[in-house]
């Protein structure tokens, strides 16, 4: 039986190719020409079917590898994002503190017979009851208690409390502040004191002094408290009330508290205390 079924598949193999040989050569010869066309019809027919879905699976799969790279690519670029939004904020953040120094550099510059020294402010306490800062200057720096401390832009207050490696520093605008203070214009002369809101105000101006908004406040150096001519800040509105012999001032100071990073100890300046003075005039009238 095997080599009878062998013999039918070459039997059946040379009249498969016997009838191929034939139909190729009447194909030829174009006999069987309206056959092939009625028969062409349903098989180009399929032929499409197919070569659409084949066509349509291709663009998937391309489509599909398409959005993978996208995908792959959107996430590089955000995480390149990322880092250089964290490079730019650090580059800000070396530029702002250039800013900074700079101008204290230029300050330091422009005042003559003066020393300083630069301090980081590392702490604040804004409570409605007390306005300090603290630095990161002490004794070992030649800090001492009641040396001023300014910026760029004016006064900030002066050293309350020393350490050897920090000291706090009462703000101008704390309720126990005062400063005795002139009118850049005017020269007329008070004090300025700081309120419970962190707002300034000149009092004991002189009732007939010309007090117009805009003009500078500077410090009058009198008390011997503060050097004078720092920028103390600037007139925002005046009032005068009935009956009183001085008028006062709303200051405006060119200082934001709230975001100091870097100020100016000014150590060649030693406060003077004339209060010994005041008291033998008070038991010598």
């Amino acid at each position: 039986m095997l080599r009878n079924w062998r013999a039918n598949r070459i039997v059946f193999f040379f009249v498969c190719m016997f009838l191929c040989g034939g139909l190729i050569i009447i194909s030829a010869a174009g006999t069987i020409a309206p056959v092939e066309g009625v028969l062409a019809t349903p098989l180009n027919f399929l032929s499409g079917i197919f070569n659409d879905i084949s066509q349509t699976v291709n663009s998937a799969i391309t489509d599909l590898s398409e959005i993978q790279e996208l995908r792959q690519r959107n996430a590089e670029l955000e995480e390149a994002l990322a880092q250089f939004q964290a490079e730019l904020v650090g580059l800000r953040e070396i530029n702002s503190d250039y800013q900074r120094l700079s101008d204290l550099l230029e300050y330091t510059t422009s005042v003559q017979n003066q020393e300083f020294v630069t301090a980081d402010v590392i702490n604040f306490d804004q409570s409605s009851l007390l306005r300090t800062i603290v630095i990161n200057r002490g004794a070992r720096d030649g800090i001492a208690r009641g040396m001023p401390v300014v910026t760029r832009q004016g006064l900030v207050g002066r050293i309350v409390e020393v350490s050897a490696n920090a000291s706090r520093v009462l703000l101008i605008n704390d309720p126990s502040s005062y400063v005795s203070a002139r009118l850049q214009t005017s020269r007329a002369e008070g004090s300025v004191e700081g309120q419970l809101t962190g707002n300034l105000r000149m009092i004991d101006i002189p009732l007939n002094a010309d007090v117009r908004e805009g003009d500078l406040v500077l410090t009058s150096g009198l008390g011997g408290n503060f050097p004078a001519d720092i920028v103390i800040g600037q007139v925002t509105s005046t009032r005068q009330f009935e009956f009183e012999l001085n008028q006062e001032a709303e200051v405006r100071s060119l200082i934001n508290f709230d975001t100091l990073e870097f100020v100016l100890v000014v150590t060649s300046f030693q406060p003077v205390d004339i209060s010994v003075f005041e008291n033998e005039d008070a038991q010598n009238p």
